[in-house]
């Protein structure tokens, strides 16, 4: 019990340790993390989970590795942020795989980026003939970003001189069952106000409701807790293919 009662104590050191370093490394989205992101943030989580449950080792050495690795990565942040060389050096540049049309066999080949690959990137966006594309660069965090050509590229209103109305941010205003009285007032409307529209709906309190938001168009979406829906949509079972032989 006593190993037990350690391994709780330093799982909740590590967790809280870990919670603090995360934080002030700010927030990635996964998906623009370069591979340098990546195996960082495998490493300090290996270094937290060894800290949790290593009981064979002293705890303020491991919290040390830990606090270390976490502090050499916010200082290279901070070095990459005000320096352009070393950021290039160390997270790359993005490169153009195709350009004017023509696919750029030799930088491909430097980057060892396969053909394959470009052509399952393209059809991840919808491309699947690759004479469409004018541009075509490979990010840092391997993504493909596209430009097509200007033929193939899809009408916007602008293009036919369509004016449209403004459509900005829906403004929330109960969440979870409760009344978000700083929206309302930033719209310029009071819980009065919400209640009629509310009572309209046969709602008789804010705590039925899950979500509740307003568009710039003046249109309330409600969604209650108590839907109609008593079970989701199974896709799998719309279609069976012995039926369709």
């Amino acid at each position: 019990m006593n190993e037990v009662s350690v391994v709780i104590v330093r799982s909740l050191m590590a967790f809280f340790t870990l919670l603090i370093f995360t934080r002030i490394l700010g927030k990635q989205e996964v998906s623009q993390l370069t591979f340098f992101d990546y195996i960082n943030g495998i490493t300090i989580g290996s270094i937290a989970a060894s800290l949790a449950t290593n009981l064979n080792g002293r705890s303020l050495t491991e919290w040390v590795g830990l606090a270390t690795w976490t502090g050499a990565v916010l200082a290279l942040q901070v070095i990459t942020v005000k320096s352009r060389y070393i950021s290039k050096y160390i997270n790359g540049e993005p490169i153009v795989i195709i350009m004017n049309g023509q696919i750029m066999e030799t930088t491909m080949n430097k980057m060892r980026y396969q053909m394959g690959e470009l052509l399952e990137q393209l059809r991840e966006k919808s491309i699947f003939d690759i004479s469409q594309v004018e541009f075509a660069v490979l990010e840092v965090n391997g993504k493909l970003s596209v430009l097509k050509k200007s033929s193939y590229q899809p009408v916007i209103p602008k293009d036919l001189n369509i004016s449209t109305d403004y459509d900005g941010l829906s403004a929330e205003l109960i969440y979870n069952g409760v009344v978000i009285e700083q929206n309302l007032k930033q719209v310029n409307l009071d819980r009065n106000w919400l209640e009629q529209q509310l009572r309209a709906k046969g709602i008789n309190d804010p705590s039925e409701v899950m979500l509740a938001h307003l568009n710039t168009k003046g249109e309330l979406y409600i969604d209650k807790y108590s839907d109609f829906v008593t079970d989701s949509a199974d896709f799998s079972e719309r279609y069976d293919p012995k039926e369709g032989q």
